[in-house]
Formats: structure tokens, C-alpha cells, sequence
């Protein structure tokens, strides 16, 4: 049994950010990250977006260099997970079944790829995009001849791996069961522009559709749909969301039910062990108070470098800004605030020239703002919405009124 000061589970943004504010903060005692995978922590978002679309090398995603770790007395221990957690002994057990005791523990395991639960789900060429082994088995069957390729979901996950594989040359179909893409987390005039662009980019988009099942044997060659039609597919997608891999602090009475429950220093209800990231669900001031989480690599630093202070010492409750960013073809999106509630949408600029936001209202407050290709407004919008700012709706909506003049 080894001991530590610090485990840290979970080899992705907010583990390796907090392993690495610890150190920043001058925390000297021993600090182990365990990861299931087998490479040192790396970037997660230009795996759907540059490293997908061969713009990026992997080694260009690490967090930090590989040798970093060790020069900052950081022990990775990778390719294994945590199986089982006491929180009275304080130790973990791994899946090599060694246990190591901690002093303060920090879960930052993030999430699996939702699955698809009808006929077919376990066929060969059913991917996900959640880690590099992920891209890379996809990537390889696309370099061996795989063109035809059914995308389910139509968040951004799905809609960024649409992108990238049709500029590949490849066809796309893409399913989403709700009425529009991007229900979960834009209005509908987000989403219907991004609907226009992908089915102008030859992306055969459908909505409303269901997914009874896949369709093959021993390699998937298509999709069911839920009017019993079906679609030609060589490759399959499954982007419909993420569960959080909390189960071990669960079953160890860790309060949650979407992820696991921190309060505003992410403690959860165990002692000395902390969650952030996209596993940790927390009462979110810029969502009007909403236990919700957040899955964002803002989130996920914000998160690790609260964390790291509270250990240190020097705690002050998570107040982190929400932004977010997806990139689709020749399209930035940059988000800024959470639009979860809305009442009111305003329309900043015009979607036909591909340059305008769509901006959320609460009560007549600025919560949240979607800008497209006009950086100015995203970073004006973000003070309007920090300000709390209540504008006038027609002066939003007229371009030659710049944002910061409503503050």
C-alpha cells in the first residue's frame, strides 16, 4: 500500500490543472494522478475539432510536456482506474488491486460516452470522441476506405465530428431525436443556422428521427430508424452525451444523482474528498442558482484551481464565468454565460453573412450570449452579462450600437 498526501483521479483538464495549481500554490507534499488512459494528460476539445481533422499532432495536445510531471514530483499512474473508494480508511483501490491511502482526495474523473441501448450498439465500427484512442480507431477507418458515416446526436460533439468528416470527403447522416440540433443548449436561431450550414455542406441532417437500432453482423452497415426505415452507414457516431464516472464515490455515500453533489469549495458530502469537472454537479450562480453540470474546460480549471486553494489553505467559494467555444468549419462560436431558463432572444447582426449572436434574456437581464464569427460582441457581451446588465432589447439588436455603451 503506497500513501499520499494528494490523489488526484482523473487524467484530464481539471486533474492535471489542479496537480498543477497545487505545485504553482507551493504545496510540497506527495501528489499522485491516476488515469485510465495510458497517455499523460492532454487536451480534450481538438480531439472532435484540429486533431480529428489532422490540423494537430497529439503531441501538440499534451497539458504540459510529458516530462513535466516528474520534474514537478507529480506521479502519474496511468492506464488504471480507481475501483473502489473508503472514505473511513482513506485509500482508494485500483484496478491493479493496490490500494493507496490519501490525505485529501480530489475525483476528477469526468465522464463515459453515453451508449446506445438497442440491437447492434456493441457492432465494430460503433465510435465514440472521447479520447484519442476513440479518434484514432475512426481516423484509421477512414484512411482505409470507410465514407459512409451516420452521425447520432446533434450536440456539439456530433456536429464538430460532422464537420471535420465531410471536409474529409466523407458522406455524412446526421440524426438528432429533437425537433432541432443544439436543443439542450442554444435558441433556436442558433440552431437553425447551423442546420443550414451543415446541409450546405452536403451533411444529410434529419431531425425528429429516432434510432431503434444498428444494423449488421460482427461490423455495423447501418442504422434503424424508429419508422423502421433505415440508413447505409459504414462507420457510426454516438454523440448523445456523457455519464459521469462517479460510481465509486457513490457506492463509498458521496451525496448525487446527476454526478456527484459539491458544495461551493467542491467539497462533497465525504470527508476530505473533493470533485470537479464534468463529473461534479454544483448550485450555479450564472444559471440562476441551478444544480447542474458543466461540461467545459473552463469549468474544469476554474474547479481544479478552487480546489488547490482550499488545500492550501486559502479558500474562496467557485464564482467561475461561464464560456464555452465550438469551431465548424470556417465558423467560431464563442458562448458566454448559460442560457438555461431564457424568457427572451435577441438577434445581434445577420446569419445570412454568417457574422451575428443571439443574446438570452431573463427578466429582462443579459444571462447568456451566442456569438458566431463577431469576437467583439462575445467579449462586450460577457461584461454586459457579468454587469448583470438590463438593456434595451432594440439597441442589442442594432450593430451600430457596440455593446459596451449598454453597460
Amino acid at each position: 500500500m503506497s500513501k499520499k498526501d494528494i490523489v488526484i483521479v482523473g487524467g484530464g483538464h481539471a486533474g492535471a490543472q489542479c496537480a498543477i495549481a497545487l505545485r504553482q500554490g507551493g504545496f510540497t507534499g506527495s501528489i499522485a494522478l491516476i488515469g485510465r488512459e495510458h497517455e499523460p494528460p492532454y487536451e480534450r476539445p481538438p480531439l472532435s475539432k484540429e486533431y480529428f481533422a489532422r490540423e494537430k499532432t497529439f503531441e501538440r495536445l499534451y497539458i504540459r510536456p510529458p516530462q513535466f510531471w516528474a520534474e514537478k514530483d507529480i506521479e502519474l499512474l496511468l492506464g488504471v482506474e480507481v475501483t473502489k473508494v473508503d472514505a473511513q480508511a482513506h485509500s482508494v483501490t485500483l484496478s491493479t488491486g493496490e490500494d493507496v491511502t490519501y490525505g485529501q482526495l480530489v475525483w476528477a474523473a469526468g465522464g463515459d460516452p453515453r451508449r446506445l441501448s438497442g440491437e447492434g450498439a456493441d457492432l465494430a465500427g460503433v465510435h465514440a470522441v472521447r479520447t484519442r484512442e476513440d479518434c484514432d480507431k475512426l481516423m484509421g477507418e477512414v484512411d482505409g476506405g470507410v465514407k459512409k458515416i451516420a452521425v447520432i446526436g446533434g450536440g456539439y460533439i456530433g456536429l464538430e465530428a460532422a464537420a471535420v468528416l465531410t471536409k474529409l470527403g466523407c458522406h455524412v447522416t446526421l440524426l438528432e431525436a429533437a425537433p432541432r440540433v443544439l436543443a439542450r443548449v442554444a435558441g433556436e436561431e442558433l440552431s437553425a443556422f447551423y442546420e443550414a450550414e451543415h446541409r450546405a455542406h452536403g451533411v444529410d441532417l434529419r431531425t425528429n428521427v429516432s434510432v431503434a437500432g444498428l444494423i449488421g453482423q460482427g461490423r455495423v452497415r447501418g442504422v434503424k430508424l424508429g419508422d423502421g426505415s433505415e440508413i447505409a452507414a459504414d462507420a457510426v457516431i454516438v454523440g448523445i452525451g456523457i455519464i459521469a464516472a462517479v460510481a465509486p464515490l457513490i457506492e463509498a455515500g458521496a451525496a448525487g444523482a446527476n454526478g456527484v453533489d459539491v458544495d461551493e469549495l467542491c467539497r462533497t458530502s465525504l470527508p476530505d474528498i473533493y470533485a470537479i469537472g464534468d463529473c461534479a454537479s454544483f448550485a450555479c450562480d450564472y444559471a440562476g442558482g441551478a444544480v447542474m453540470r458543466v461540461e467545459s474546460v473552463q469549468n474544469a480549471n476554474d474547479q481544479a484551481t478552487c480546489v488547490a486553494k482550499a488545500i492550501l489553505g486559502n479558500p474562496a467559494p467557485y464564482k467561475a464565468f461561464p464560456w464555452f467555444w465550438s469551431n465548424q468549419y470556417d465558423l467560431k462560436l464563442q458562448t458566454a454565460g448559460i442560457s438555461l431558463g431564457h424568457d427572451q432572444t435577441v438577434l445581434r447582426g445577420s446569419p445570412e453573412a454568417r457574422a451575428f449572436s443571439v443574446i438570452y434574456l431573463k427578466g429582462g437581464k443579459i444571462i447568456a450570449i451566442d456569438s458566431v464569427n463577431v469576437v467583439k460582441d462575445y467579449v462586450q457581451g460577457r461584461k454586459l452579462i457579468e454587469a448583470g446588465a438590463s438593456p434595451d432589447p432594440e439597441q442589442l439588436a442594432d450593430t451600430a450600437v457596440p455593446l459596451k455603451e449598454l453597460l
